[in-house]
Parts: structure tokens; sequence; C-alpha cells
């Protein structure tokens, strides 16, 4: 139907009488183009360049797609937005799927937006490529983060589908390799909607046992993008990150790589490599533990040997043959020092004699009694017993004493001469 259709000839005729005109009200006529423009695109397909994006609390998205001639005025509802895997920003090329709606009130025209892809890149390949630039940017991928897995392991919990091939596959090995472990299985969908939020409360889970685990596996088996979708979505790939239990992430195949692979402390390629990472192999442990006694023999027996060789060298030392060889020497040596002391101790003694009666001569020589012998006196005051040396220090009649070789007189002056 055209614009032209819903009028007579006669209201677009100049001459036209106001009687015959057929006059519209303003809703009539956006009622009408309303009608025409919903009836005529009730679904189109448009591409163009995102701007004037905006996000209000309503939860719906206003745009504007343009390209170098024209813009058109676009929204997605709430319920639209909610679903999109990737976020929207301008500048972004995308490719839309929608209708034309009249607003009324403003009398204006928009596109609601049903559906809406990057273009140039699928939609889950954006998606995937926002997420991890976002969660890189937190630094949950970094290497430093990453913990090594336990040598042994006795608990091992593994988040997966119970019916899948991938549990099968890692229990196969597992038996085979390891049978010291116990596995418990936390079955989860591994795919779908809602399979994410699953995933993420059966890692939370596995935290809260009272048994403690040695490491966690999130497995599944191979498939497209959208299959493995649930393990790129940021609830599981949190969960993960902030596990305090070792994870092992073995998500498809070698080929395929998920962000919950980045963020997991260890990747495997696929769910049998999981259980080879986790558990050591028993017949190489065997093998290496009986490497390990012959090298401990062999080192047992070269020391035993070097210790014999060495006894046997101190065995032919002299020191151990004659025991006592030392002691009767040092013995000798006692008594040689022994008579050297005794002879040095009395020959100091008889030159300390000697010396003795020299200086006792030399003191008899100088003695006052010996002079005395010689017929020599000592003469003192008898007041205060003071020597007397010279005659003019004695007065008449004073009283004094003389000293002889044998006995001494008390006498007075009578005279005393010059």
């Amino acid at each position: 139907m055209r614009a032209r259709d819903l009028f007579s000839d006669d209201d677009f005729s100049d001459d036209a009488k106001p009687a015959q005109r057929h006059v519209l009200r303003v809703w009539e006529l956006t009622a009408q183009i309303k009608d025409l423009l919903e009836t005529s695109f009730p679904s189109v397909w448009v591409t163009g360049e995102i701007s004037n994006l905006s996000r209000p609390r309503s939860g719906h998205v206003y745009l504007t797609l343009k390209d170098d001639r024209a813009q058109l005025r676009a929204i997605l509802w709430r319920n639209t937005a909610d679903r999109l895997r990737f976020d929207l920003h301008d500048g972004l090329e995308a490719i839309c799927r929608g209708h034309l709606d009249v607003y009324a009130p403003r009398g204006s025209y928009q596109f609601v937006v049903e559906q809406i892809e990057p273009k140039g890149i699928g939609t889950l390949e954006l998606a995937f490529r926002q997420l991890r630039e976002k969660l890189g940017r937190e630094g949950l991928f970094e290497p430093g983060r990453k913990r090594p897995l336990p040598d042994f392991v006795r608990r091992i919990a593994v988040v997966t589908s119970p019916s899948g091939a991938a549990i099968h596959d890692f229990l196969q090995v597992l038996g085979r390799r390891w049978r010291g472990a116990d596995v418990l299985v936390v079955p989860t969908r591994v795919q779908g909607e809602g399979a994410a939020e699953e995933i993420a409360a059966a890692i939370a889970l596995v935290q809260r046992l009272r048994a403690p685990i040695d490491c966690l596996v999130v497995t599944r088996g191979g498939g497209s993008l959208e299959d493995l979708w649930a393990f790129n979505e940021e609830p599981v790939v949190r969960a993960i990150a902030a596990s305090p239990i070792p994870v092992v992430s073995a998500i498809g195949h070698e080929i395929d790589v998920t962000l919950s692979d980045l963020a997991a402390d260890v990747r495997a390629l696929t769910p049998s490599e999981a259980a080879e990472l986790v558990t050591p192999d028993t017949a190489e442990l065997v093998a290496r533990l009986r490497q390990y006694q012959r090298q401990l023999l062999a080192a047992l027996r070269t020391r035993a040997t070097a210790a014999r060789t060495r006894w046997n060298t101190l065995a032919q030392h002299h020191t151990l043959r004659r025991p006592f060889q030392r002691i009767h020497d040092l013995s000798r040596r006692l008594d040689e020092l022994e008579g050297r002391g005794s002879r040095a101790v009395r020959g100091r003694a008889r030159h300390a004699r000697q010396q003795a009666d020299r200086l006792a001569a030399q003191l008899e020589s100088l003695s006052p009694l010996g002079v005395l012998s010689r017929g020599y006196s000592l003469t003192q005051r008898t007041t205060d017993g003071r020597l007397v040396r010279n005659a003019a220090d004695l007065a008449l009649g004073e009283q004094i004493t003389s000293q002889f070789a044998c006995g001494e007189a008390v006498s007075r002056v009578e005279q005393i001469r010059g």
C-alpha cells in the first residue's frame, strides 16, 4: 500500500473545496503511518555502525545505527538485551534483524532489534574475546598465581556430567595408573542454558566438603563452540580462579581452548590426560623405587668398603698396634724433666747458699759488733740514746753509756778535750 492510496485525488487538488477535503487529525495520520510501516517492514536485516549507545536503569538499550549517508534510531528491549553474550559499544559494526516501530507520542519511528551480531566475527567469538580481555586485566590468567599439583593425591573431585564420555575416560585411565585415590563425582550439566551456574555451584560445593579434597578436575568431552560455551562464562571462570583447591581443566579436545583452561592451575588436553596429570603411574613409581633401591644399596656398599679400608688403615697405625707406647714415652719424658728439675733446684740452692755466705761475710765485716770485738766501743747519751760522734756535743756532768763487745758501762763526763 502506498501513502497516496490512503487519500483521493480531490484531496490533493488545488481547487478542492474545504467542504470536500478529507482532514485527518494528527493521531489518525500517525496511526495510518504506523500501520503502513509496521505492515510493510515486519522483519528486516540492517547493518551499520553503533553510536550514541545508552543503557538506562530500565534495562533497555538505546542506540543509533549509522553509515556514511543516514542514521536509524534503534532499541533493544530488556529481554533481548539480557540474552546478549557480548557487550555492545560505540563503533561496533553490527548486523541486526528486527522490525520498524512508530512511536506516536513523538511522531518518530525506530528500529526494534530482535537479533544482533557483530559484523565480520561470530557472536560467541566476540564474547570470548571481550571476557578474556576483561578477566585478563584482573589477573585471573596470570602464570604467577598457578599452583602445582600434589605429588600424591588421596581424594579427587570431578565436576562433570555423570553420563558423559569424559568421566568414563578419566576413571578408566585412573584405574589403570593409580588405585590409591578416591574419586568423588559431582554431577552437573555441562552445556545448555543454566549449565554455567550449575558448574560454578558444583565447584563451590566441593570446597565445603568435610573430607579434604586434594585436587579438583573440571571436565567434559569435545564439541562445538556452542557446546563448550558454559566453560567460557564468567561465573565458571571466576569459580575456578577463586578455588583454594588446585584445579585441572580438561575441556574438549586438544584444539579446544576455553577461558576455564586459562584460569585453571593446570590445563589437560583431554579427560584422559587429566587422569595422567593428577596421579603417578604405578608401574613407573615401582620402577623408580627399585632404581632408588639399587642406588641406595650401591651407595651403602661403597660407604661400607670405604669404612673398611679406613679401619684397616687405622689398624696398621702404630698408635693402635702399641697403644701404651705414647704413655711410656711421656712417662720417660716426665722422668727426664723431673731429673733436670731436681738438678736445677739443687744448683739454684747451692748458688743461693754461696751468695748468702758471701753477703753474710760482707755484713759481718761491716757490723758494729765486729768493730767492737777489735777493742772499739760505742758511746750514747743515756738520756735519749743518741750516738755520740763528737766530744763537743757532750756537756760536763752529762751521763753517757759506753757499749763494748761484751757488756756496757755508764759514766759521767768529767772533762772534755778538743
